[in-house]
């Protein structure tokens, strides 16, 4: 029949593969149809029925989606023509948007109304406009309005204040919105000055400050517990559970061993943090007795048995999907699992009996497995040891905690750490050193000391033993035909990695080439730049150009961790994924009637939308309110010096993390030395026309802090010195590629590859 359907004497065409059709979608300005993707490859009659199937399938697998027309874009990227909600203008005048229909596992873009001429009156906060789209760089994207529809309440966080003619006005706590509030003596309710509220915004319809009423009042903004309530809000993060998951987590009690494997015997002990509430993993490792495995070792790592305790469907699981996860903040957690199983029942306390699932892995002297054995278990931890307790004492300073067990428990599993690192290094993973910073609180709530995080080989001990047990479970579910909640991370969009090639070449630095790119060869890039001065920018834009990690039904690999299939195991108290696997786990080896129900396939691919989204959202909410709690401290510090880096440079300015806390403000570009600087987005910098000066992503820079509002976590900058002509600058200016032309001193911006930026509300009013 296909043989039938061609003229004549035409020449075979092979069938694309995956990844090429998915490059060419990726790589396309826009949406493409199947036509378009049958003509690029030179398909023609019948050879385009397997097209059409490989289509749908990579829509299936969430990789690419589905737009007007039926024609297809890369998963995550936005549509031409879609609806946004406006969020406000900012101090330039700009219009920020975002999207009303946002897949949940994408984060949210930057979109930014540069045409408005469409409607009949000015754009406000809350206001829902269909656009069409430009996308200029990643998560960044240019709108054009089209017509503006009917707009829904927005919800807004902000502090409250009430006048002496008794109307209330609010100032939103997200940096985003610039847009004050009115609200009306009516619509004030019990609020009062200095509180933290949420009101419904109605949407603009005229000139003047939109109006809001307030719908619930969330504490006091001098308190210091109201920092994370603001992100707990902003965010729409579930804190309270209820009354049934409240019941039921209340009524749960010990677990009896029953038909359990006893591990009671196993000197099993959990390491974590010092700022640890609950303990979910244990750990234990000796040498393989096996005379034929000469180096080789034995794992038991025991998780806390939460399915034990929350069964598909009932009111806990209802609470814990709808959470998806724990999220932490500096002064408390909201958890996913009330405080009766998350730090009690669920969590391996020392000396106490535990329900847990357990996996026995054995691996080589090059830590290769060779083979794994799940088991539902009872369990006793011996001891709680800390990371730094335990490295520590592998260093040679115990205490009196870990000095009995270092001989038979500490040493044996630096000993099987150091074996799998060798099968780590082997397969060649990425390692990004991305620097995390602490923060202490004091006894008033506020901000003690930000210090980095440490990164200590007992930290990457406990990574390894968890990496171990979470690849031993996708295999354990593949083997077996379970339904499987992958931890999924594909491999870069080949546009993203061949613009970071293509500029790194410009720096001396070589990324390989080929058509397969691998963790390793981004590996080698990072080793290149750790004795230049392009080192911390590098390893950004490295990460930069990384797919996002989801939860997904469908295998796609760990491209990060060089791993062909992965799902997370070992966290069942704080994630929602793991007590999926866990309950499938349950399912396959017939360990109970407690595990996934029958129909549960088809909920998955939902669900790891779902889960996808709830993490994102966490982390959204924890770095928010990091930065609220930082501008805090940072307020005292008016008018002092820094010293930090360029972490991110925008046509209005350039974003900087300082060295000393981590801080993150802005540097407005009018704050630069006077010049018309051009935003090349290829190099990622702003360079001046006249007296060709560069500010560089990764730049080091000294910098003057001008203000800090705590209130939305936002910190402003102002240059005090850095972007002289040095040997950074000039490979730039050879990227960029051309001649400055000669121009008055005049500050301003200019992107190579945006049109020119409309010039703001006001001024058009103005000139109106």
């Amino acid at each position: 029949m296909e043989e039938r359907s061609r003229k004549r004497g035409a020449k075979h065409v092979p069938l694309p593969t995956k990844e090429q059709v998915l490059a060419f979608i990726r790589e396309s300005e826009g949406p493409v149809g199947k036509r378009e993707i049958a003509r690029a490859f030179h398909l023609k009659g019948a050879d385009r029925i397997p097209l059409k199937a490989m289509l749908k399938e990579l829509e299936k697998e969430g990789q690419v989606d589905r737009g007007r027309k039926r024609q297809l874009a890369a998963a995550g990227v936005l549509p031409e023509v879609t609806v946004v909600q406006v969020i406000g203008p900012d101090a330039d005048g700009d219009l920020w948007a975002r999207p009303v229909d946002l897949r949940p596992d994408d984060a949210e873009p930057k979109i930014v109304i540069i045409d408005d001429r469409k409607i009949d009156r000015p754009l406000g906060a809350g206001d829902r406009v269909l656009v069409q789209l430009k996308q200029t760089d990643a998560d960044v994207y240019e709108a054009r309005a089209i017509r503006r529809l009917q707009s829904r309440a927005q919800r807004v966080v902000g502090l409250f204040e009430k006048g002496k003619d008794g109307f209330g006005r609010l100032v939103p706590t997200d940096k985003r919105i610039k847009t004050e509030f009115s609200i009306h003596p009516r619509e004030i309710g019990s609020a009062r000055t200095g509180d933290l509220v949420i009101v419904e915004a109605e949407p603009a319809r005229r000139l003047g400050t939109p109006k809001a009423r307030v719908v619930e009042r969330i504490g006091r903004a001098d308190e210091p517990r109201s920092i994370s309530l603001i992100s707990v809000a902003e965010h729409q993060i579930p804190f309270q559970f209820s009354p049934a998951a409240l019941t039921q987590a209340k009524e749960a009690g010990p677990a009896t061993l029953g038909k359990r494997t006893d591990l009671r015997d196993v000197p099993l002990v959990t390491i974590d943090g010092d700022d640890a509430r609950d303990f979910d993993d244990a750990v234990f490792a000796e040498p393989d007795k096996d005379a034929k495995n000469l180096g080789g070792w034995r794992l038991v790592i025991a998780i806390a048995d939460v399915a034990h305790y929350v069964r598909a469907g009932d009111a806990l699981d209802k609470a814990a999907r709808e959470r998806g996860n724990s999220v932490y903040f500096p002064d408390r957690v909201v958890p996913m699992l009330p405080e009766e199983l998350s730090n009690g029942w669920c969590s391996l306390k020392p000396n106490e009996d535990r329900p847990c699932m357990a996996v026995e892995i054995i691996i080589d002297a090059n830590g290769n497995k060779l083979r794994h054995r799940f088991m539902r278990g009872l369990m006793r931890s011996q001891a709680r040891l800390t990371y730094e307790q335990v490295q520590a004492a592998h260093d040679g300073r115990p205490n009196d905690l870990t000095g009995p067990v270092l001989k038979p428990i500490i040493e044996p599993l630096y000993g099987a750490f150091r074996a799998l690192l060798k099968a780590r290094e082997a397969r060649g993973t990425l390692d990004l050193d991305i620097p995390e910073r602490r923060v202490f609180l004091g006894e008033d709530g506020h901000i003690d000391r930000i210090v980095p995080r440490s990164r200590l080989d007992s930290h990457r001990l406990i990574e390894e033993f968890m990496i171990a047990a979470n690849v031993a479970a996708a295999e354990a579910l593949e083997k077996r035909r379970q339904p499987c909640m992958y931890r999924v991370h594909e491999p870069p969009d080949p546009a993203r990695v061949e613009a970071l090639r293509q500029f790194v070449d410009g720096l001396g630095l070589k990324l390989a080439r080929g058509q397969v790119i691998r963790p390793k060869h981004f590996t080698r890039l990072l080793e290149q730049a750790t004795k230049t001065p392009y080192a911390a920018m590098i390893h950004t834009l490295t990460l930069r150009s990384q797919m996002p990690a989801v939860y997904a039904p469908g295998n796609l690999g760990h491209f990060g961790l060089a791993l062909q299939r992965y799902a997370h195991f070992t966290s069942p108290i704080r994630r929602y994924s793991d007590l999926l696997v866990h309950r499938a786990l349950i399912s396959a080896y017939g360990f109970g009637n407690d595990g996934l129900p029958t129909d549960a396939a088809a909920t998955f691919e939902p669900t790891g939308q779902h889960i996808s989204a709830t993490e994102r959202r966490a982390a959204a909410a924890e770095r928010d309110a990091i930065d609220r709690y930082v501008a805090h401290f940072m307020a005292e510090r008016v008018g002092e010096n820094f010293d930090g880096r360029v972490s991110g440079v925008a046509r209005f300015g350039l974003f900087v993390t300082l060295e000393e806390t981590g801080a993150d403000g802005l540097l407005p570009v009018g704050m630069l030395p006077p010049d018309f600087y051009d935003h090349d987005e290829r190099s990622h910098a702003l360079v001046g026309r006249r007296n060709g000066r560069v500010f560089q992503l990764g730049a080091q820079i000294t910098v003057r802090l001008a203000a800090a509002q705590p209130l939305t976590g936002g910190l402003s900058f102002e240059l005090v010195a850095g972007g002289s002509a040095h040997q950074d600058d000039r490979a730039v200016r050879k990227l960029v590629g051309e001649e400055r032309r000669t121009a008055k001193p005049r500050v301003g911006v200019k992107s190579k590859s945006k049109p020119k930026p409309m010039k703001s509300r006001a001024k058009r009013r103005r000139r109106d």
